[in-house]
């Protein structure tokens, strides 16, 4: 699975991009976030308030209890405002 990263959310991670291989346990967005803060005190640092991150799964914009079984990609930016 691929994962992006925007804005500040690929500043605290470090990365734009990754490709993962999460444990077949991780079901949803919110069990993917859980997974991906277990792994680095990067991950964590973004992650830590999840309710200021929106996620889109196969570029569809998608809640935190929605299923990623199947997906190829999975984005995670701060919400978009307009101006």
């Amino acid at each position: 699975m691929k994962l992006l990263y925007f804005a500040w959310v690929r500043q605290k991670v470090g990365k734009q991009t990754e490709t993962v291989d999460p444990p077949e346990e991780v079901a949803t967005v919110s069990d993917l976030v859980t997974w991906l803060k277990g792994r680095g005190e990067e991950y964590a640092y973004a992650f830590e308030d999840a309710s200021a991150i929106r996620a889109a799964v196969d570029q569809s914009h998608q809640p935190f209890d929605a299923s990623i079984k199947g997906a190829r990609e999975v984005a995670f930016f701060p919400p978009v405002t307009g101006g």
